[in-house]
């Protein structure tokens, strides 16, 4: 009998503890756009919700609680409350009979105690406190911290050139994004909570799409102070631009023919069109920047104490330009090119011919579906990417491996290259690959490990490694630029403490990754680059922002963008994304839950239009 009462009581407290601890756990760990007032608020419901009845600490205590929280988050609350909601709970937590109760109560002081400035903010204000870790979902996940919902409202009102204007005040390349972005964004778009998250990227599109010109940006007065940048990719091009809206004068050095880094010689025009790209860097040379094609710096080219000399202070975003090898025998054989090279070579305009030839793609990434999709385009009769791991652990965009098959790729996964067979000429025959299953998890995704089975030809001409990219710091290490393995190592503000006066960012700085957290280093950069020269100065934007809508958010489908039938698309580099219609971003941008004004505390106007 014992046993049978105690049970039940066992089985809450292990519920209640667990569902407990991991809310602490999250608010600590991952506060992103989450209101631990109202979290704390909504686990005391539930707990309530569960209570037996039998003892008063539980069945009314907790009733108060959940009054007392109400009160405090509308901003309702007497003088004193905070301290009366912590005695209340202390005393349901020792009085109370079972798990629910103090499981609760010992939430709620863990709450105010942990974060005792939110529950004294919306007590006063009925507000969030205004921390970037306790902001907008979608404005802190974005890694540029662009007002995401600013900017929808602005296109929804059909301000277009505000809303380019205010994506510029933190992200210097609007288009750019709106075509290529991997939208981090929306995969914390609280609007999951009632159906999907809403298209960000699709309406950032449709407002540069319908905008004029951008507007000359007025600049601070100069300051005299001369800043060198190694690289004119969106890392380099992004500090340039804010260097210069500070009044600095910057000099950017580029190796190659023209500016854009991998937007340029990474991205094919199908899905970043360079004219766009082109219009982007316009206008920030329009702010005086000066970019310097074909001037190398380090290796054959000026070096980085030729820089110091001439400059007050140098930011390095040289990018991930180099090749990575496989190290599997016969990937010296003629036929096997890199991604890297063989997506350089279309963007400078000369593309390899693919004519006829069966292709095999290496790797799983959005730069291997880049180039598997240019193969097609290039007059391969034949295209497969070849991955060890299976589609759904593919480190590509999905969106990218969809339109992959569309295109025509044949996506061979659990196929772990082995070795690249040649004829006798030395060219490319075939690339041998082990058949795998998928094994333990490892690093949190399943791990591949081969099969039983005999290894596996596939026929081709044409090899493309797409397994990496490889940063050439070698020289300037050699003058001192202290290195993680490859990458530059940098402190806290981005300078690298080995050399006075020097910075880095980008690829260089944390490995390949994304465009829009290169973007994010630049700006990053270009803020304490201003302060390392001795100045403070202030981005900010003049643009008003639309009032919230009050009317209620019904569910609705999310409205994606369209793309060119495959059929249609194979043969030619044009754009195969479609823009949103008038009437799907209207739509779209209804969806958006205004969590600037509701949820997760509004943005003081000062600190959403400047920086």
């Amino acid at each position: 009998m014992t046993l049978a009462t105690e049970a039940p009581q066992d089985a809450m407290r292990n519920v209640l503890g667990g569902l407990c601890l991991g809310t602490t756990r999250r608010l600590e760990a991952n506060a992103r756009g989450t209101c631990p007032v109202d979290m704390t608020r909504a686990l005391v419901g539930v707990a309530h919700a569960q209570s037996c009845g039998k003892c008063t600490p539980c069945r009314i205590g907790l009733g108060q609680i959940s009054q007392m929280l109400e009160r405090i988050i509308d901003g309702r609350a007497e003088q004193g409350a905070i301290d009366a909601l912590e005695n209340l709970a202390e005393q349901i937590r020792i009085s109370s009979d079972c798990a629910v109760g103090y499981h609760a109560a010992e939430q709620v002081l863990r709450a105010v105690r942990g974060f005792r400035d939110d529950f004294e903010k919306h007590a006063a204000s009925g507000r969030c406190v205004m921390w970037s870790s306790q902001g907008v979902p979608c404005v802190v996940s974005c890694p540029a911290h662009v007002d995401v919902p600013g900017y929808i409202a602005l296109t929804a009102a059909g301000k277009y050139d505000d809303a380019v204007e205010l994506i510029r005040k933190d992200n210097p390349f609007p288009s750019a994004c709106a075509y290529v972005c991997e939208h981090p964004c929306e995969k914390t778009c609280r609007r999951t909570m009632v159906d999907d998250a809403v298209n960000i990227r699709g309406i950032k599109r449709y407002a540069v799409d319908h905008a004029t010109a951008p507007r000359r940006v007025e600049c601070a007065p100069a300051t005299g102070k001369r800043v060198a940048i190694v690289g004119a990719g969106p890392s380099g091009l992004t500090c340039a631009f804010y260097l210069a809206r500070m009044g600095h004068a910057v000099t950017v050095f580029e190796q190659r023919e023209k500016a854009g880094g991998m937007l340029r010689y990474g991205i094919p025009n199908y899905r970043l069109p360079k004219a766009i790209l082109d219009d982007e860097i316009s206008s920030i040379e329009a702010l005086g920047v000066e970019v310097r094609c074909g001037e190398a710096v380090g290796e054959g080219g000026k070096s980085m104490s030729d820089l110091r000399r001439d400059f007050d202070a140098v930011y390095l975003a040289i990018g991930a330009h180099g090749d990575k090898k496989v190290g599997i025998e016969g990937e010296d054989a003629s036929g096997v090119v890199s991604a890297v090279q063989m997506l350089r070579e279309v963007g400078e305009g000369s593309p390899a011919d693919f004519d006829g030839l069966d292709v095999c793609v290496i790797g799983g990434g959005n730069v291997a579906m880049d180039a598997a999709r240019s193969a097609v385009r290039m007059g391969a009769a034949s295209v497969r990417v070849v991955y060890r791991r299976r589609v759904a652990d593919m480190t590509a965009l999905a969106e990218e491996i969809e339109g992959a098959i569309a295109d025509g790729v044949e996506i061979c996964d659990l196929m772990a290259p082995l070795s690249i067979a040649t004829d006798e000429g030395g060219n490319v025959r075939a690339l041998v690959a082990q058949p795998q299953i998928i094994g333990p998890v490892k690093a949190g995704r399943p791990a591949p490990i081969a099969a039983d089975r005999e290894p596996v030809e596939l026929a081709c001409q044409r090899i493309v490694v797409a397994i990496g990219q490889d940063i050439l710091s070698d020289a300037f290490a050699e003058e001192g630029a202290q290195r993680d393995r490859k990458t530059f190592h940098v402190d806290e503000t981005r300078a690298v403490p080995s050399i006075d006066g020097v910075f880095a960012g980008g690829d260089a700085m944390r490995s390949p990754a994304t465009v829009i957290l290169a973007i994010a280093d630049g700006k990053e950069a270009a803020k304490h680059i201003d302060e390392y020269l001795g100045f403070h100065h202030t981005i900010a934007v003049d643009v008003e922002i639309p009032a919230a809508r009050l009317d209620d958010r019904v569910p609705c489908g999310r409205a994606v963008m369209g793309e060119r039938p495959g059929a249609e698309r194979r043969g030619d580099f044009e754009l195969v994304e479609y823009g949103l219609s008038d009437q799907e971003m209207r739509q779209e941008a209804a969806r958006c839950l205004n969590c600037d004004h509701f949820g997760c505390g509004i943005l003081h106007k000062e600190g959403r239009l400047a920086w």
